[in-house]
């Protein structure tokens, strides 16, 4: 049962390494479709490893490790001989190092929390990854079947700061991610809305840099600005105004007012510190008097 979800491979052997389980398998022998032709094939060309994480076992901290041996076969049909690696579909995926339950998880994750939050939450649960790989793995979710929402919202965020950055398309009603497009270029916007027709509001930042692709690609939607962004405008001019109308000629009026603090060395003696405070009620004394209400004689 712990690995039923390597069931449609065959497990020749479990290595318990402390730190990592290794499973030691294998395709099945059985003939595969030929993706050029659609052919049946069963005649190996080559063998090849393939290393790929899977999920933790009972809730260790560890990394489960699949060592898969697929074959490389060849097409029987003559004009084509078109050689091409087994698949195993709800395993192994193409050009990926984790199998289809574990990318599940962690996109599963990475939806909720994503960045250094996501990627500590899946480093406890023994599937670690990289801070900076977790904004791409939306982008793999499939859209085809998803319907368009009626209410979208748009914003870019920093894949490294000052260099890379990317969009990201939220439906604002489900409060949803949707999709992430690699770049915050218009074009790539413009192509995503295009592509996608039937949204009737834009929400967004209060900048030109999304207001042209959404008016072109969109002509009849409702193009409205993030209330963030009119809070942060407002507050932004409030400052400026306060800044412009304070004291000019005194400098800003919210200086803080700073007192000196009255030390006395610690070579005095205890009789020079009682002088000290003998001195300064003297002194007080005077004003205390004046303050006070005159007696009617």
């Amino acid at each position: 049962m712990v690995f039923s979800g390597l069931s449609p491979l065959v497990i020749e052997d479990v290595t318990d390494e402390g730190e990592r389980i290794v499973v030691l398998a294998r395709t099945p022998r059985d003939a595969a479709i030929c993706p050029i032709c659609g052919a049946s094939s069963g005649r190996v060309h080559g063998y090849h490893w393939r290393t790929v994480a899977d999920v933790a076992v009972d809730g260790r901290r560890v990394v489960v490790r699949v060592r898969v041996r697929v074959r490389r076969l060849v097409c029987p049909t003559r004009g084509c001989r078109h050689t091409f690696r087994e698949q195993v579909p709800g395993v192994l995926e193409r050009y990926q190092r984790r199998t289809a339950r574990l990318n599940r998880q962690v996109k599963a994750v990475v939806k909720e929390l994503a960045g250094r939050a996501g990627s500590r939450l899946l480093a406890v649960l023994a599937m670690g990854l990289p801070p900076a790989h977790g904004p791409t793995l939306p982008a793999a979710h499939s859209v085809a079947n998803r319907r368009t929402p009626r209410v979208i919202g748009v914003d870019d965020f920093a894949l490294r700061r000052r260099h890379r950055y990317a969009t990201v398309v939220i439906d604002a009603e489900a409060h949803e991610r949707i999709e992430v497009l690699p770049n915050r270029t218009a074009d790539t916007l413009q192509a995503w809305l295009r592509a996608h027709p039937g949204v009737e509001v834009v929400c967004r930042d209060g900048s030109a840099t999304y207001a042209e692709p959404i008016r072109r690609a969109l002509p009849d939607a409702m193009q409205v600005a993030h209330r963030w962004h009119l809070w942060h405008n407002l507050c932004e001019a409030a400052l400026s105004e306060v800044k412009a109308h304070g004291c000019a000629h005194t400098g800003p009026c919210w200086n803080p007012a700073i007192v000196s603090p009255i030390s006395i060395g610690h070579d005095q003696d205890h009789g020079s510190r009682m002088g000290y405070r003998d001195q300064k009620v003297a002194t007080r004394l005077p004003i205390l008097a004046s303050t006070r209400p005159h007696e009617a004689p």
